[in-house]
Parts: C-alpha cells; sequence; structure tokens
C-alpha cells in the first residue's frame, strides 16, 4: 500500500508537471489535485504548506508539490512529488540545451535570441514588480531594498549583502510571534538525516571524480540556500556567481538560458540545466539540477516538522522581512544588468514595451515568447 501510494504521487505530479507553466501559479492546479480531487490533504493543511513554502528557499509550487508528498507519504513521498513534478522541466531543457549549443550561431536562431534576449528583459522587470509589490509596506523595507541595491552596485557580493540584510532586519524590524503550540507533535528526522548522508556522500564522490562538477554542485547549492522568495530570488545570485565572479557564461548567453527556462514548465531556476549542460554536458545539466533543488527540499522536509516553531519565531518573522525587501533591490539590479547587456534599438524597445505590457496584464508567457519568437524571425 505505501509503495503503490508513492508511486501514485509519482505519476500524478509527474502528469501535473508537464503543463506546470506560471511558476507560483501552479499552487492552485496542486490545490486541486491533492485537496479537491484526491483528498490527500484538507485545506487549512495545505494552506499552511503554502505559507510554509513562501517562507523558506526554493521554487514555491516546487515546494507545496514537496510537502503534499511529505505529509502524505513522509520522506519518500516528498522525493517521489518533488522529482515528479520537476522532470518533465528538466528533460525538455536537456533538450534545449543541447540543441541550444548546437545550433545557436545559426542566422535564424541567433535572430530568435535576439527578441529572446529583450523579452527576458521585460520578464525580469515584470518579476521585480510582482516581487516587490507584496513585500515593500514600510519605509524600513524600502531602506532595505535600496541599501541591498546600492551594495550591489558596488559589487558588492550578494550572498555577503544577504547575510548583512538579515542581521539588519533583527534591528529595523518589529514583529509580534504568535503564542507558542503547547502541542507539538514528536519529530522524526531520521529521513532527512539518511538524506543529508546521501547529498554529502554524492559531494565527497565528485571531490574525487571531478573536481568542476563538485564547485558547481556547491555554488548551485549555496544559491538554492539563499533564494529566499521563490525562484526569481536565484536571478541575481546565479547571474553574479556564473556571469560576474566565475565568467562561466557571458551575460547574453544567461539570458538565452533563462529565455530556454521560460518555455519550459517548473520554475526558472531550471537554468541551473542550462548552465551545468553548457560547462559539463549532461553530467553537468544532472549535476547543477540536483544540486539546486536539494537544498530546498531538505529546508522543506525539516521545515515541515517544525513548521509552528517557524512560524512563531519573532527571528524568522523579521528576517523574512528584511530577506525578501533585500531580494527586491536585487532583483532591480539584475533588470538592469539585463538591459544593459542589450544592443538597443527603436524595435526592441517597442517588442520589449509590447511584452511588458503583455506580462503586466497577466497575458500568458507561453503566448508572450512564441509571439516573440516568430516576430524575432521577421525583425531580426
Amino acid at each position: 500500500m505505501g509503495f503503490d501510494k508513492v508511486t501514485v504521487l509519482f505519476f500524478s505530479f509527474l502528469k501535473l508537471g508537464l503543463t506546470a507553466f506560471g511558476g507560483p501559479a501552479m499552487v492552485a492546479y496542486i490545490k486541486e489535485l491533492a485537496v479537491d480531487r484526491n483528498k490527500w490533504l484538507d485545506g487549512k493543511t495545505f494552506q499552511e504548506g503554502v505559507a510554509l513554502a513562501q517562507a523558506i528557499p526554493g521554487a514555491t509550487a516546487m515546494q507545496v508539490a514537496a510537502y503534499v508528498g511529505l505529509k502524505t507519504r513522509g520522506i519518500l513521498g516528498g522525493i517521489a512529488s518533488f522529482i515528479g513534478f520537476g522532470l518533465p522541466a528538466f528533460i525538455l531543457m536537456l533538450i534545449l540545451s543541447a540543441l541550444y549549443q548546437k545550433t545557436h550561431s545559426v542566422s535564424q536562431i541567433t535572430a530568435i535570441f535576439t527578441g529572446l534576449q529583450v523579452i527576458v528583459v521585460a520578464i525580469v522587470a515584470n518579476a521585480t514588480l510582482s516581487f516587490a509589490k507584496p513585500v515593500i509596506k514600510s519605509i524600513g523595507e524600502i531602506a532595505v531594498a535600496v541599501f541591498s541595491f546600492l551594495l550591489f552596485f558596488f559589487k558588492i557580493n550578494p550572498f555577503l549583502i544577504i547575510i548583512v540584510c538579515f542581521f539588519l532586519s533583527q534591528l529595523i524590524f518589529k514583529d509580534r510571534a504568535n503564542s507558542e503550540n503547547k502541542n507539538s507533535k514528536r519529530l522524526n528526522f531520521k529521513g532527512i538525516g539518511i538524506l543529508i548522508l546521501i547529498v554529502i556522500s554524492g559531494l565527497i564522490f565528485l571531490f574525487f571524480f571531478d573536481k568542476d562538477l563538485l564547485t558547481l554542485a556547491l555554488l548551485m547549492i549555496k544559491i538554492d540556500i539563499f533564494a529566499f522568495g521563490g525562484g526569481y530570488a536565484s536571478l541575481p545570485l546565479m547571474l553574479h556567481e556564473v556571469v560576474d565572479r566565475l565568467q562561466w557564461l557571458d551575460g547574453k548567453t544567461f539570458m538565452d538560458g533563462i529565455a530556454l527556462g521560460q518555455i519550459t514548465p517548473g520554475p526558472i531556476v531550471i537554468t541551473a540545466t542550462f548552465v551545468g549542460y553548457l560547462l559539463k554536458g549532461f553530467a553537468g545539466a544532472a549535476v547543477g539540477t540536483v544540486a539546486v533543488f536539494t537544498p530546498s527540499f531538505l529546508i522543506m522536509a525539516f521545515a515541515s516538522e517544525i513548521g509552528e516553531k517557524i512560524k512563531n519565531s519573532k527571528l524568522f518573522l523579521r528576517a523574512k522581512k528584511g530577506l525578501l525587501a533585500s531580494f527586491s533591490g536585487l532583483l532591480l539590479f539584475a533588470t538592469i544588468k539585463f538591459a544593459g547587456a542589450v544592443s538597443w534599438n527603436w524595435l526592441k524597445i517597442l517588442l520589449l514595451t509590447a511584452a511588458f505590457i503583455g506580462l503586466f496584464r497577466k497575458v500568458s508567457l507561453v503566448y508572450i515568447i512564441s509571439m516573440g519568437t516568430v516576430l524575432s524571425i521577421s525583425l531580426f
């Protein structure tokens, strides 16, 4: 019975993952699957999971999928749901990355990506606006966002900026915690411990097998751990590490990866597959993808056990305000950086304006990218 339930979770989320366009908007479809149709969770438990997913690092929809599996069948259920939901995006991104590597210098393909780079600027600009709107509510949050932007502008390491904003948030923000839940359940961390040992063993193997892959894995792990606020929060971190610091890719190639990530189902952080593939082929794609998702899964597994304690922590509530405000500033800088990588003319400005208006008015991202591809072939 247990094994059957795990396989049901895997194939249910695999099917859902094939159409997982729209990022956090997929949460509504996960609710339909887990609450309305199959009754795996009640509505209250599901909403607690959504709140938890929004409070910890990682792509929101992926985290909610993991939460459903964790609550339904424990650590194995969480793994099944998480992998099932993300697998279609990985496979499609792998295929697109291979095609990109072979064809990106062909004139028609170059024209397509010239237009898609403009659309990426619109996507990140709209994401910055959507991210900041519910987050920036006070003078303190504005100050943290501006502070983060300025530090990033002066080439301060974004991970250091996040750490500074964590401590700054404890001084600036006041947040009253709810009264602590005295009826806390017995905690079970055995499955999480085993998974951590597997991850450590994998890193040790990479140390002896290929140190470049180890570097890639550690980098993606670091990005995922710090990416509070959903998948888009990973963009300024990945941009800094992959383009500015390590110079594995140039800015335009990285933007091409983001564009490919937007025409696949799943979160934007699947760009890690593209980065890994261009660096080390299939092995790089696999390592980059596993590394960029594993930490947030482990955090969700841990958080689902101590959810009440997290929600009642003053330290956490204050830190959440500061970190989300900080990422608003970092995303704004990333938008400007991406815009600076484009050689602008009036046609590109018109395409940017049309794409941004479409995104702002909630037009399907798949439709915008499809139309952008057709226009790019004609215009560029």
